[in-house]
């Protein structure tokens, strides 16, 4: 779309307006009718997968072990100046147990042996020793209780100094470890302890790929009750940290929306002083939303985290637009825009040749802007991840979407809304542009212009500087992804003045996140990482390889340890010293290919795995694979710290895997690490490295192509290439403050920094192609800056002001997540605004002296 082109398709809405509108309705409504298709439901970012072997790993153990389909949450029970470990204490917990029983929601999701506990360990042995024989299988609630409440004090003493000695107790029912109830700090033997743990298993019916809502809602509601037995006890799990994170943004959109929207229609009443105006925006961004709620409907697009930034970026870019084309309108009826027009002299002024003036000279910068933002987004399409695949359709149609509304529709609704308040009303529609004519934001665009000219290799120079210290500064940036990331924190102290309905809830998730990650090992996928072992696992070697590596864990590894030092690590060579405590015969057996005394057996491994499967199948079933009676794997599980990166937490897992490797010797063993975090750590890597790829994709993609529009109608391709230089160092000016403001640069961030290049093209784009067009009509490069700076420059700024103060506010939320998407995206806005309205202008002046040098 050329020149006379996009002047002969202004004339052409201009004219037929009221044909546009019908068009645009028409269309609207049936791509609208998607949305009405059906809900496709939600997808996470992490529901697919990468070519590697920790995948292939995963895939193998979903196939070759049993597969827990249980729901895990954990209660923790704290007392940091004293001891939970009290009688009363556990009966406390017990009392809590059998109100849980008796509350119908919360029972019918607990699984078998549902809740277990230091207290539980206790009291079952509480019952042993009154029953003087030891129990098959964990008593009644009630019996635990009453057995353990006739104790006297010495009685009571004595019996918890007996379940938990570390060398001469014997441990009541096996998988209730008393030691993985307890927290890191805790001494081995000590009958005091300042925090113990319950494990909660629960089961849901939902099915398949559904979300477990029962159980989510108990997780709440074990909460709640929690509270009423304990002083200070918190429950942790899915359920909990959902329902915190949904009241958290709630509370957020609370405080934020009325402030944002005050804000945002003060800027916007500030820069369209008018009403009228305003509302017609207001109606193109709702034909914009509803096409793209429309093109989820019909193309089956699931929700994921990502696409929740493909609305902001079309509200960004259609505040842009709208401004633009009512300004340039507003230029065109003041009689200030100085562009070639065949239009006849008398109907400049007038409502439709004004919109067919003002429309002609930005609909081309407004096309340009829609290409090279949509085409940079849909490069994201050849990604093997579909949540980004997903993203790229949407945000690409959506931009699509913006360039109708705003370059068919609103102008089209504007030339008979203002024609009817002119011609039936007598309403003057006659305004001034922001920026032009005398005034404190004029004066400040002429003065930035002014600096550009007047100094173009200092303001160069500052801006290199600032780039090149942003550049260092995104080399040393955070590229982890962490979960913790994700939980809301508590509100700032200025947040309890708010009035009542707008105060906001107290938030300590992410407090009792880090305490129970870092104080005791977590049960449920975040929880544990996994090495499966591979080749020769009947070798005594093995076994030996991952209980020196188990005892090798360091203190400073994501990977935890028991409170005995320990790692808290869950093998062959753990299981078959638990079975052997408890089954004399399988002890027996063990001992008879044991020839050092650590209870491993030294020779003939298969025949004592054989025993172990007879002993307890499912005990060994967790931990090694068979085909009939071949051992076709092993596996380790190992409790992670759940705080830690994923990253991190993978990097330990593989650290560990090693370890058993070279512990092995010359035994041919593969150990590779794999499970939830270690997954979700090759997928975020990989999401961002699809992202990273896709940035350059983009930068190439609108670098030629703007190299042949400035080509094609200009005959200057240099200047496309000139456009593009301030979308480069506002990125770096982003990524350094991102680096200084500690926000990492992962696979959220990174969807989020991608509107730094679409709204910074955008600018460019305007301003640059403004400027040409500026040129050819003014004698000097000083008035065409200054037209420039005073027409674009004030539609510009108004623009970056809305959308900037609009997702600004999103900082002071309680959710992390859109916290860092308001920081980003309003950081993203005003680095692209401000290196548009100095750095491009420095460039265009230099540019000019170098063509002016060479030409001479």
């Amino acid at each position: 779309m050329n020149g006379g082109y996009s002047h002969r398709y202004a004339e052409w809405v201009a004219t037929h307006s009221r044909l546009v509108i019908l068009a645009v309705v028409l269309v609207t409504a049936l791509i609208g009718a998607g949305a009405g298709m059906g809900d496709p439901g939600d997808a996470g970012v992490g529901e697919f997968e990468v070519d590697s072997e920790e995948f292939d790993a995963a895939d193998f153990i979903d196939s070759n072990y049993a597969t827990d389909n249980t729901v895990a949450a954990q209660l923790v029970v704290r007392d940091e100046d004293g001891d939970v470990l009290t009688q009363e204490s556990l009966l406390a917990g017990l009392r809590l147990q059998e109100a849980l029983q008796n509350d119908p929601a919360v029972e019918s999701t607990l699984a078998a042996r549902g809740i277990v506990g230091i207290e539980n360990v206790v009291g079952t042995a509480a019952v042993a020793l009154d029953n003087q024989a030891p129990p098959t299988e964990q008593p009644p609630l009630d019996a635990q209780r009453e057995a353990l409440d006739a104790l006297s004090e010495s009685e009571f003493e004595a019996l918890l100094a007996r379940v938990l000695d570390p060398e001469g107790a014997q441990q009541i029912l096996g998988d209730a470890d008393p030691y993985a109830l307890l927290p890191q700090g805790y001494e081995p033997g000590s009958t005091t302890a300042e925090a113990r743990l319950t494990f909660i298993s629960q089961v849901d019916d939902s099915g398949e790929n559904a979300e477990p809502l029962a159980a989510y809602d108990a997780q709440v509601a074990i909460d709640g009750l929690a509270d009423d037995y304990f002083d200070d006890a918190f429950v942790f799990g899915q359920g909990v940290s959902d329902e915190a994170s949904s009241n958290a943004t709630g509370d957020s959109f609370a405080i934020i929306t009325p402030f944002a929207l005050v804000l945002i229609l003060f800027v916007l009443g500030v820069s369209y002083r008018d009403v009228t105006d305003i509302v017609l925006a207001v109606l193109g961004i709702a034909v914009v939303l509803v096409w793209l709620q429309g093109l989820m409907g019909w193309l089956a697009v699931p929700m994921n985290v990502i696409l929740i930034s493909v609305p902001f970026l079309l509200i960004g870019l259609s505040i842009d637009y709208a401004v633009h084309v009512v300004m340039r309108y507003r230029e065109a009826r003041q009689g200030t825009l100085e562009v070639d027009t065949d239009l006849p002299a008398d109907s400049v002024g007038a409502i439709r040749g004004a919109m067919g003036l003002g429309l002609g000279s930005v609909v081309l910068a407004l096309a340009a802007a829609t290409f090279s933002t949509g085409v940079g987004f849909l490069s994201n399409v050849v990604s093997p991840l579909p949540a980004i695949q997903d993203f790229a359709i949407l945000s690409s149609g959506g931009i699509f979407a913006t360039f109708v509304a705003f370059g068919a529709f609103l102008p089209a609704l504007k030339i008979e809304v203002d024609g009817l308040l002119e011609g039936r009303f007598g309403r003057s529609r006659d305004k001034p542009a922001f920026g032009t004519g005398r005034g404190i934001v004029n004066s400040a665009l002429g003065r930035v212009s002014a600096v550009s000219t007047r100094a173009p290799l200092v303001v160069l120079a500052v801006a290199l500087l600032l780039t090149t210290g942003g550049a260092v500064g995104a080399t040393s940036i955070d590229t982890e992804f962490n979960q913790a990331d994700f939980l809301p924190q508590d509100a700032p102290d200025w947040a309890e003045y708010l009035p009542g309905p707008f105060e906001p809830g107290s938030y300590t998730i992410s407090d009792e996140f880090d305490y129970l990650s870092e104080n005791f090992q977590l049960r449920g996928e975040g929880g544990q990482s996994t090495v499966l072992i591979r080749g020769d696992v009947t070798s005594p070697a093995m076994l030996t390889a991952a209980d020196e590596a188990t005892r090798a864990v360091t203190a400073d590894s994501a990977v935890q340890r028991r409170p005995d030092g320990v790692g808290a690590v869950e093998g062959p060579h753990t299981v078959i010293r638990e079975v052997a405590a408890e089954n004399a015969t399988f002890a027996a057996t063990v001992r008879q290919y044991d020839t050092d005394g650590d209870m491993l057996p030294d020779e003939t491994v298969e025949v004592v795995y054989r025993a172990l499967f007879a002993a307890d199948e499912g005990a060994a079933a967790d931990v090694l694979s068979r085909d009939g009676d071949d051992i076709t794997s092993a596996r380790l599980l190992l409790s992670v710290r759940s705080s830690e990166s994923t990253q991190r937490i993978a990097e330990d897992t593989r650290t560990f895997a090693t370890a058993v490797e070279s512990n092995a010797g010359g035994v041919s063993l593969s150990a590779v690490a794999t499970g939830p975090p270690v997954t979700e750590a090759v997928l975020q890597d990989a999401l961002l490295a699809t992202l990273v790829e896709a940035f350059a994709v983009t930068l190439v993609v609108i670098l030629g192509f703007l190299t042949v529009l400035f080509w094609v109608r200009y005959r200057s391709p240099t200047q496309g290439i000139v456009v593009v230089v301030p979308v480069v160092i506002a990125l770096a000016w982003l990524l350094g403050a991102m680096a200084l403001l500690d926000i990492p640069f992962n696979s959220e961030t990174a969807v989020i920094t991608s509107l730094a290049i679409g709204l910074g093209v955008d600018y460019s784009i305007h301003a640059g192609e403004r400027f040409v067009a500026e040129r050819e009509q003014r004698e000097t490069i000083e008035e065409a800056l200054q037209a420039t700076a005073t027409g674009t420059g004030g539609a510009l700024l108004a623009s970056a002001a809305t959308t900037a103060s609009g997702f600004g506010v999103l900082a002071l939320s309680l959710s992390p997540p859109l916290r860092r998407f308001g920081t980003v995206t309003a950081g993203a806005i005003i680095f692209a605004f401000v290196a548009v309205v100095t750095v491009l202008p420095a460039l265009f002046v230099l540019r000019e002296r170098l063509v002016d040098r060479l030409g001479g």
